[in-house]
């Protein structure tokens, strides 16, 4: 079983934002399966298969930066272990369009990262970082990442989410170190 968790903030009126990358990723793996939703573990689940493989999509609604209570639900109901959970996140310190898969190490200051890290207790959880930078010189952080991507930002933006919709296939059929090779 595979645990895959799309960061973003609930509500219309931070669709289609920079922050919200990772709820469109998981968008796009679950458009043309017909299910439907469920509310739990303070978010939105979906049960699925991807390539054989059960695999569960995850929209923490605890809004970002309170991401981890709505992970450490899943992954203690579950019984998932940290090693198949992939958090698909964005980093404005990434150039835009680029993807970054990661086995560990710091949050690079991604809060919702952070807190998943923390109520985790753990730095070893697999992400996959959606560049979504850079951050323009004297902008503000928090209006950057909550803004929405400029028409041309935003092709840019869907070719890498179809790219990261294939990437996230390929790590539930392969493995963390096959995404690496592939897409970094």
């Amino acid at each position: 079983m595979k645990l895959v968790v799309g960061l973003g903030n609930p509500g219309p009126k931070y669709e289609k934002t920079r922050h919200n990358v990772g709820f469109e990723a998981l968008d796009r793996i679950a458009a043309n399966s017909g299910v439907t939703p469920k509310a739990k573990f303070n978010g939105n689940v979906i049960e699925l298969g991807v390539g054989g493989e059960k695999t569960i999509l995850l929209y923490p609604h605890t809004f970002m930066n309170n991401s981890g209570t709505s992970v450490r639900a899943a992954l203690d109901f579950f019984k998932v272990p940290c090693e198949s959970v992939l958090v698909v996140c964005d980093d404005f310190n990434l150039p835009i369009g680029t993807l970054r898969f990661r086995s560990g190490g710091s949050s690079g200051g991604q809060k919702g990262l952070s807190d998943i890290l923390r109520k985790l207790g753990t730095d070893e959880v697999p992400r996959l970082r959606i560049g979504i930078g850079p951050l323009p010189q004297g902008r503000d952080v928090s209006s950057f990442v909550l803004g929405k991507f400029a028409p041309q930002e935003r092709a840019e933006i869907d070719f890498t989410l179809d790219r990261a919709t294939r990437a996230i296939a390929d790590w539930i059929a392969h493995d963390l170190k096959y995404c690496m090779n592939q897409y970094n």
